[in-house]
């Protein structure tokens, strides 16, 4: 009986340091555990061309096609992707999905001409949209997705997400090069021979920031005797002792955590491994089991020092709590990912430098920290925001706008773009700098990050991507056309 062959197209990012596409990775476990044929194309550790791709596509045949991307992936990358797939897909259906898709699913529809669009969690969906192309279900019973039908969008009921994600397998390690995506990261505290790979614990946040888009609501999570399973497989089978949790939230519980901590002392696990929390769930005590557990990171979304625009992003926490968690981590000497945006509603050239002040009081120096202006992303209420402010008529002119998260799309505080530009760029070289000076690395690349962010604030390039990101090889800013 024919299961049907799919295949997973990961799409180039122009960088070297990829994690694995764990999205894929839980996709194509489900599609193996049904007999499903599966194949992934990699370009992002590859660097294969739109060219090759289509060589590739020449010489097989498929029933799905499968793209997962984020939003501001698109008109970079996905769109001349889909123009290469559909050239030479025969009869395959071209489905895309993640958030970028599901947040945008009409606007998908109309531009790239794909079949189908996946909107929220795919592992069930896709099973049911391969049904459909082989035995001819109906695509109106089949729960999130949108299609066209006669030229008109369809969008279907929403999917209930997974409330068990114990039920889901483990990631489909064995379709991806675990060698080269288990060596391509490197973290603070690791050495040679160390291998690192990134894991999901939970899906979903406790919150719902303004500039965040939330494909499901609330917060689900595995067991822990679920994720210490495929730690210790990971661990036994890979050689991985670096974990990084890719969760939008890991720390929602302290409960958790200690439980967490316990069963790592009690499976014999000596790893290390990083977390993303809030400073309203967290404490000396956290603090210091994350430590003793092998945590070595923590990467916090502090935002801002201005309370008021905490409260217009709807953020849920103090200033004091940004203050009272930043210094915990420090006096704990545990790495901390201090970062903070600016352009949000409420922010003024006085909380630009106050949070410069704050990443220079609390900076451990193991990242460049910079500032970045905020990105409303579609599916946010600051997107939203923009249209009822007049900023654009519709949330799909974002792609039109959108180049590069280092540059802001909309005024949402009122501050002229060569003011804002001049004053972020005076912000940024001051931390750069202040980070090159503790770190007494190379100041010609320091004054190279410092040019790149220059270039990009005044229209000269677009494909840079900040301090954390590798701004020497000209190659990888080279975007396919």
């Amino acid at each position: 009986m024919n299961k049907g062959r799919v295949l997973m197209i990961v799409h180039d990012r122009y960088q070297e340091d990829n994690f694995l596409p764990l999205g894929y990775a839980y996709i194509g476990a489900v599609l193996l555990k049904n007999n499903v044929d599966v194949k992934v194309y990699d370009m992002a550790i590859y660097h294969y061309t739109n060219e090759q791709l289509a060589e590739y596509l020449k010489d097989n045949s498929f029933d799905l096609i499968l793209v997962s991307f984020l939003s501001g992936r698109f008109k970079q990358t996905v769109e001349p992707l889909c123009e290469v797939i559909n050239q030479y897909k025969k009869d395959a259906w071209l489905c895309l999905g993640g958030h970028g898709a599901s947040a945008s699913a009409g606007y998908m529809l109309n531009t790239t001409n794909c079949e189908i669009v996946c909107t929220g969690e795919g592992e069930e969906t896709v099973l049911d949209v391969l049904e459909s192309k082989l035995n001819g279900k109906s695509l109106y019973d089949v729960r999130g997705i949108a299609f066209k039908d006669c030229g008109k969008v369809v969008i279907n009921e929403r999917r209930k997400p997974i409330q068990n994600l114990d039920i889901i397998p483990f990631p489909a390690w064995e379709l991806f090069d675990m060698n080269i995506y288990s060596n391509n990261l490197k973290f603070p505290g690791m050495v040679e021979g160390d291998h690192a790979i990134g894991l999901i614990s939970s899906r979903g946040c406790i919150n719902n920031c303004s500039f965040c888009y939330r494909m499901e609501s609330g917060i689900r999570a595995r067991s822990i005797d679920n994720v210490i399973t495929e730690m210790k497989t990971l661990n036994k089978e890979h050689s991985m002792n670096y974990f990084f949790f890719l969760d939008e939230l890991f720390l929602f519980s302290e409960r958790r955590v200690f439980e967490f901590a316990k069963a790592l002392y009690s499976n014999k696990l000596d790893i290390m491994y990083n977390i993303n929390a809030r400073v309203d769930i967290f404490s000396k005590d956290v603090a210091q089991c994350l430590k003793d557990s092998g945590c070595l990171f923590v990467n916090i979304g502090f935002e801002t020092t201005s309370q008021k625009v905490l409260d217009l992003m709807k953020k849920n926490v103090t200033v004091e709590q940004n203050y009272r968690t930043a210094q915990i981590c420090k006096d704990m000497g545990l790495g901390m990912g201090l970062n903070t945006i600016f352009g949000l509603p409420g922010d003024t050239i006085e909380t630009l430098w106050n949070n410069v002040a704050f990443v220079k009081q609390f900076n451990q120096y193991d990242q460049c920290r910079t500032s970045r202006p905020m990105t409303p992303y579609p599916g946010s209420p600051l997107l939203t925001e923009a249209v009822n402010r007049g900023f654009i008529k519709h949330e799909d002119e974002f792609f039109d706008i959108f180049k590069n998260s280092d540059l802001r799309m909309f005024d949402y505080c009122g501050i002229p773009d060569e003011e804002f530009y001049d004053e972020l760029l005076k912000a940024n070289t001051e931390l750069v700098l202040d980070h090159y000076k503790h770190t007494n690395q190379d100041w010609d690349t320091a004054w190279k990050i410092i040019n790149g962010y220059k270039d990009l604030y005044e229209g000269r390039i677009v494909e840079f991507y900040g301090a954390r990101s590798d701004t020497t090889n000209e190659d990888k800013r080279k975007i396919q056309k």
